[in-house]
């Protein structure tokens, strides 16, 4: 990475060789000019990531250079410093964009303190741009959002195997997106649009009771049970030349497990009451945020089944392991919603984007999105602010793996134990929860009565 560029107004000659030797030590590139008329041409002639200027010179004076500045290079960040310090002056120069005020004398540690600061906002600022720019890239069509090298990866064998017809188990923890990534699997797959042009149908199986989830996949024949007027076609007949998504699967009843094994084997189904078996054309896709082989080992899931159904396995990464993902799909969400709400809100402020970079993020991408819709709901100019994101963010960082050393736990005893500290957090309120943890009410009642959290 080059130094950081920094020009230094002042026409005081020993101060002006002071911060030059200074600043040339901390490894940044330097501009010395001895006057506001210099400094005004140095502006004009080269880019800058950072000016220092004293307030009071003769001709062009200090705040004449900040508002030039913010005018010609308004990424970059002025630092007033003067030996005449006024609360008028300094109020005068914040509001004209000063990044900070330093009065003569100064100490060493401060100056050294503030100028890495400013340079702090001065790379998010940067970064923000370039990053809005990749963004529009984005826009129109099913993309997934990463420049995370592991998941580009994992997006390049998604496009390799979409064009076949194998079934695909997608894991990851809960928010991590495996709906979307199982639409990204479809709508590369000839189902969509081309010679089959069949749809992405999406079911969670952990959000109805066995009877319900058999009648909504398999449909029923006229008089099936009390109410059932007419014939009905299943989920999995409407998905017919296209792809169906089991989401949480591993909720599926035994019984139920048998039922849809026979449906991967034999290619046809019965609808409820039906004795006519029903030829399917469908492409199955799995997803759960457990470990489908434990599952498998304690009986909980059948083998014959995890092995239809895990042709290839896709495992998203957890957004605590996607860092460089944070900023690029906050500013994504945060043209969403900001076009949704019709707000003209375009940018992070720098020190609410560092907030959301530290965070661990339990919720995965579905919790930044909740962050980033609600900072937009309360924000009333252009940028969203650290006052727009929750207070208890600033203070909760949660980490679910086990530290280094200490004795690790099976997936489902980190999922109790992190389901106990989401309710605790939430002082019992299951609603709040649910949403925290990126499931549905009854999802989170079921997982509830299993752990026995009650």
């Amino acid at each position: 990475m080059n130094p950081a560029r920094i020009l230094i107004v002042d026409d005081e000659a020993a101060a002006l060789k002071n911060l030059t030797h200074l600043l040339r030590k901390e490894g940044y590139e330097i501009t010395a000019c001895q006057s506001g008329a210099a400094g005004l041409k140095a502006l004009q002639q080269h880019e800058f990531d950072l000016i220092l200027t004293d307030l009071r010179m003769k001709g062009v004076d200090g705040m004449a250079l900040l508002r030039r500045a913010k005018e010609v290079q308004p990424e970059c960040e002025v630092i007033v410093i003067t030996g005449h310090a006024t609360l008028d002056s300094a109020v005068e120069a914040m509001k004209d964009g000063a990044f900070h005020y330093i009065a003569k004398p100064y100490r060493l540690d401060e100056v050294r303190q503030v100028v890495k600061a400013a340079l702090e906002v001065v790379l998010l600022k940067r970064e923000n741009r370039d990053l809005k720019r990749r963004i529009e890239g984005y826009e129109g069509s099913l993309n997934i959002v990463t420049q995370d090298a592991a998941m580009l990866r994992l997006l390049d064998t998604a496009r390799q195997i979409g064009p076949t017809d194998c079934n695909v188990l997608v894991t990851g923890e809960s928010g991590t997106g495996k709906e979307l990534l199982a639409r990204y699997l479809h709508t590369h797959s000839d189902r969509a649009g081309g010679r089959q042009g069949g749809t992405f149908v999406a079911v969670n199986c952990g959000a109805l009771q066995e009877e319900l989830l058999a009648n909504e996949l398999f449909g029923h024949e006229k008089g099936a049970f009390t109410g059932a007027e007419r014939q009905k076609r299943g989920l999995i007949e409407m998905a017919e030349a296209g792809t169906l998504f089991l989401d949480e699967i591993t909720e599926m009843s035994p019984a139920m497990q048998v039922k849809l094994l026979r449906v991967l084997q034999e290619r046809e189904l019965l609808r409820v009451g039906g004795t006519e078996p029903v030829a399917i054309d469908v492409r199955f896709i799995a997803a759960t945020n457990r470990d489908l082989q434990e599952s498998v080992a304690n009986g909980r899931f059948r083998a014959d089944l995890f092995f239809r159904l895990n042709v290839v396995n896709l495992a998203l990464p957890p957004l605590r392991e996607r860092r460089d993902d944070v900023p690029l799909l906050a500013l994504y969400f945060l043209k969403k919603f900001a076009q949704a709400m019709g707000k003209p809100v375009a940018d992070l402020a720098p020190d609410a984007l560092r907030l959301l970079n530290r965070y661990d993020y339990p919720g995965n991408v579905r919790e930044l999105a909740n962050l980033i819709e609600r900072g937009v709901a309360l924000a009333r100019g252009q940028a969203l602010e650290l006052a727009h994101l929750p207070e208890s963010l600033k203070n909760l960082s949660v980490r679910i793996a086990a530290p280094v050393g200490a004795d690790l736990h099976s997936l489902e005893k980190n999922e109790a134990a992190y389901i106990a500290q989401v309710l605790e957090y939430t002082g019992g309120n299951r609603n709040q929860a649910a949403d925290i943890l990126g499931i549905d009410r009854v999802s989170l009642w079921r997982r509830i009565k299993r752990y026995g959290l009650e």
